[in-house]
């Protein structure tokens, strides 16, 4: 039976969120949920996290799991928002990703000059996850598969017969994704996406971006064995020293994301904002590089 997943894009960052549900038991997982920033005004809002609730408790699903696919740098997670509006209605979501979320936290916890009161473990998860480990949604089989180039943290979930690939994997006009962040590696990502290649053709692949041109919608997912054919940067057959050429040259033309400090500052710790001041304001830090000229 294939595994049921409903699709949300949020079209600011062109991100796909997922919500994957087992019908026996009305249980459900969150995939990579997004919290919306206007970074002009700094206005931080719910919009998109409530499409999600809206789902949920239209279905009567009961969430056990909020998963990441890695630390976002290009969309705020709404993680830790979720968790707490369905602690509200009596449910205990685990948000989980990677274990090496601990070196992304490392890096930008001095990025960010967070100081020693900054725990760079992985606490502000509620789980740490494992290349292999198996989790349950209800009466479905997850697993880790670890995949990490694009960042160091990068996993996909396998539950039934689909894959959660995070930035692993765009669609296949699209290629795949960057791998200049710190710890990130297009020699590490092609065998990464080989790990991928050997599941079953059949499997569905579900995206965490999409980048149409204008006026074409949105792709939520694809298969292995269109990957594997049609990907335009790494198809079954392509040579790892042919990608990692395109890759490296490609990922040298690319701008900063936009939301990059905002994101990083926010899913280093799960989604949880910054503490409020005195006064009840909350503060966003920005790392500047200040170039003066003599």
């Amino acid at each position: 039976m294939a595994t049921i997943v409903h699709s949300f894009f949020h079209d600011v960052t062109r991100t796909w969120s997922h919500i994957v549900t087992d019908p026996a038991t009305r249980t459900a997982a969150i995939i990579d949920p997004v919290l919306d920033f206007e970074p002009a005004s700094g206005r931080i809002s719910s919009e998109a996290a409530e499409q999600l609730l809206a789902h949920i408790h239209e279905h009567g699903l009961r969430v056990e799991w909020i998963l990441e696919t890695h630390t976002h740098a290009d969309h705020l997670s709404a993680a830790s928002w979720l968790k707490r509006s369905l602690r509200n209605v009596g449910a205990t979501p685990q948000i989980a990703i990677c274990a090496d979320v601990v070196e992304v936290q490392r890096h930008f916890g001095e990025v960010f000059s967070l100081g020693v009161e900054f725990a760079a473990d992985g606490s502000q998860f509620d789980r740490l996850l494992n290349d292999g480990e198996r989790f349950r949604i209800g009466d479905l089989d997850g697993s880790v598969i670890a995949t990490p180039g694009h960042t160091v943290d990068s996993i996909s979930y396998l539950i039934g017969d689909a894959v959660f690939v995070g930035d692993t994997l765009f669609a296949p006009e699209a290629g795949t994704g960057r791998c200049d962040f710190p710890g990130g590696s297009a020699a590490t990502q092609y065998r990464s996406i080989g790990r991928l290649y050997d599941l079953h053709d059949t499997t569905r692949v579900f995206l965490c971006h999409d980048y149409p041109a204008a006026g074409v919608q949105a792709q939520a997912q694809t298969t292995i064995a269109a990957e594997k054919t049609d990907n335009a940067q790494r198809k079954a057959c392509t040579h790892e020293s042919e990608y990692v050429t395109l890759r490296t040259q490609r990922d040298a033309t690319l701008p900063a994301p936009r939301f990059l400090y905002p994101s990083l500052l926010l899913n280093i710790q799960a989604g949880v904002l910054p503490a409020p001041d005195e006064n009840g304001a909350v503060f966003i830090r920005l790392p500047a590089s200040v170039r003066q000229q003599e």
